[in-house]
């Protein structure tokens, strides 16, 4: 199944090559550190990115801290209308999460969204579970969320449309060239 190890006379691990039939050498590398077997936050070999800031980081951006601390339907609503790609408008949003704040299933909603989020920009589950994080730390998991969207270029007061808007006119269409020699 596996080739057999060989050994070298300097101690370094190498393989027997079976068509060869002679060691190839594998040399140490110095900050080399193997990976875990298994890791529920790897998948496919990939290891998920880390958030910009921190969960805590909330005075990075005291405007928004302040909004989201006060009326965090507002921001969740801007969250939201981003990550669904302007199927779900910021108004309906917000106001979705504005009745549930009332009933306190809120968490859990705004829950969906951070696990949507990591799974579109490949994010850790940190620091704990999400829904953990917004059940214990509701505004700034949002702030949080909030931010992360700032620093992927997202102008989050505007919406999902004028972000694409803007986005397509930053983009340059190359000139239409026919072919054939004109005179």
């Amino acid at each position: 199944m596996y080739p057999p190890m060989h050994h070298h006379a300097d101690g370094h691990p190498g393989t027997i090559d079976a068509a060869a039939g002679h060691p190839e050498y594998i040399p140490k590398q110095a900050n080399y550190v193997p990976p875990p077997l298994f890791s529920p936050n790897v998948v496919a070999g990939r290891v998920p990115g880390r958030w910009s800031t921190g969960l805590c980081h909330c005075c990075d951006d005291p405007a928004n801290c302040f909004i989201t601390c006060f009326c965090p339907c507002i921001t969740f609503g801007q969250i939201a209308e981003i990550l669904s790609k302007g199927s779900s408008p910021c108004a309906e949003s917000g106001t979705k999460y504005a009745v549930l704040l009332l009933t306190g299933f809120a968490c859990l909603y705004s829950c969906f969204y951070r696990s949507k989020m990591r799974g579109q920009y490949d994010l850790e589950e940190s620091p704990c579970v999400d829904c953990l994080v917004h059940f214990c730390c509701e505004p700034c998991a949002l702030c949080q969320e909030y931010r992360e969207l700032h620093e992927r270029g997202f102008d989050m007061g505007i919406g999902w449309e004028a972000n694409m808007d803007r986005q397509q006119r930053g983009v340059t269409v190359p000139p239409i060239v026919t072919s054939g020699m004109r005179r």
